[in-house]
């Protein structure tokens, strides 16, 4: 078996000899790590939860985790879930890495569908089925929103959807989820959207499949499911909560699977989270910073502003040299899109995250319109 290397193992590799300039500050916009501290109640929360720690977790989730996450499904967007629509995870790539293998174990030539670019741990997942990847093509001529065609999707065991979009930063409206749904049943495919950057916009919320699928008739989610987590909302990487809703038929049994795999979080790690899903007022604090950050963006690049996530895609005319050159003048790392890509996908563009305070992002950002218009 042969995995591809992660994308910073590449970007290390692609600079190791280059000398940046040691006229401007080491700025690294590489990777999706808010740069914040996380918020102080929930460090606390994990500090006085530490006696826990004598208990093994189960691995369905404690219930104080599970109603938390169930209240942010039902405030957030409105969706009331039923207990067993939910499971607590560690995180969401254990999820993304292992779901696939749960859910495809059974079948002789399996084929996975996914966004193209992508999150690499979908081809890992993929690679790990020995199955066939369908990739649906993010382009600007659509809009970078997935485009195939229906004879393709009858082939798809399972597609896997995440919108926001990381790295293109596109979204879909309601309306637009809700078809995928209803291709979903038509094709009898599993469908899951990884909806981790949902709490990440500018302006508008953006909607998730669960509330789709009750749009398009599917009540019971049938063959629908999202993750979701805390990483990016409450900038708190390192506890490791998302979970996995949906379709109960499906999560039943993949929570007998989950027992096999070990993946139950430790207690201390889920009461904190508790605190972090029960809460909005930190997120919007949070959400008001990543927005100047992309109106900082939109201005100085003259770009057309995210609608969400934290990242801008910028168009460069090749993104391998871009890359090389920004680095070598202006000591600042930004991401290939042809590292997120396959086929040719994002050649033409460098993912820049913008995970820094507005005063950092500015700056950055100032040095990467100098190094433009310089090019110019």
């Amino acid at each position: 078996m042969k995995f591809e290397k992660y994308p910073f193992e590449k970007l290390s590799e692609l600079l190791k000899d280059i000398a940046p300039s040691c006229e401007f500050p080491p700025r690294v916009l590489t990777i999706g790590e808010p740069q914040f501290q996380t918020p102080s109640f929930i460090q606390e929360g994990l500090k006085k939860s530490t006696d826990l720690l004598k208990k093994y977790p189960k691995t369905a989730g404690e219930k104080y985790l599970k109603d938390a996450q169930l209240k942010f499904v039902k405030d957030r967007f409105g969706v009331k879930l039923k207990e067993d629509e939910i499971i607590p995870t560690f995180g969401t790539r254990e999820v993304l890495f292992n779901f696939p293998q749960f859910l495809l174990f059974d079948l002789s030539n399996p084929k996975i569908a996914f966004t193209n670019p992508f999150y690499q741990i979908y081809e890992g997942a993929a690679k790990m089925c020995g199955a066939d990847i369908i990739y649906l093509d993010l382009t600007k001529e659509n809009d970078f929103k997935p485009d195939i065609s229906d004879e393709r999707l009858k082939e798809a065991n399972l597609v896997i959807l995440n919108f926001p979009n990381n790295p293109t930063a596109s979204t879909m409206t309601l309306d637009e989820l809700a078809k995928w749904v209803e291709l979903a049943l038509k094709y009898n495919f599993v469908l899951l959207n990884d909806e981790c950057y949902s709490e990440i916009y500018s302006d508008e919320a953006q909607p998730s499949l669960l509330q789709a699928s009750i749009k398009a008739g599917n009540k019971s989610f049938k063959n629908v499911l999202v993750i979701n987590s805390i990483s990016k909302r409450s900038s708190a990487p390192g506890l490791r909560s998302g979970f996995i809703a949906g379709d109960r038929s499906i999560l039943k049994e993949y929570l007998k699977y989950r027992t096999y795999v070990g993946v139950a979080v430790p207690l201390p790690l889920q009461y904190a989270a508790s605190l972090a899903w029960s809460d909005e007022e930190h997120v919007k604090k949070s959400r008001e910073i990543y927005r100047e950050n992309l109106r900082l963006a939109s201005d100085i690049l003259s770009i057309e502003k995210s609608r969400a996530t934290f990242y801008v895609w910028l168009k460069v005319e090749n993104d391998l040299e871009f890359t090389k050159k920004l680095y070598k003048e202006k000591n600042i790392k930004v991401l290939p899109g042809s590292f997120l890509g396959r086929e040719g996908i994002g050649s033409a563009y460098v993912r820049i995250a913008l995970v820094e305070d507005n005063k950092k992002t500015k700056e950055a950002l100032t040095q990467i319109g100098n190094f433009i218009k310089e090019r110019n």
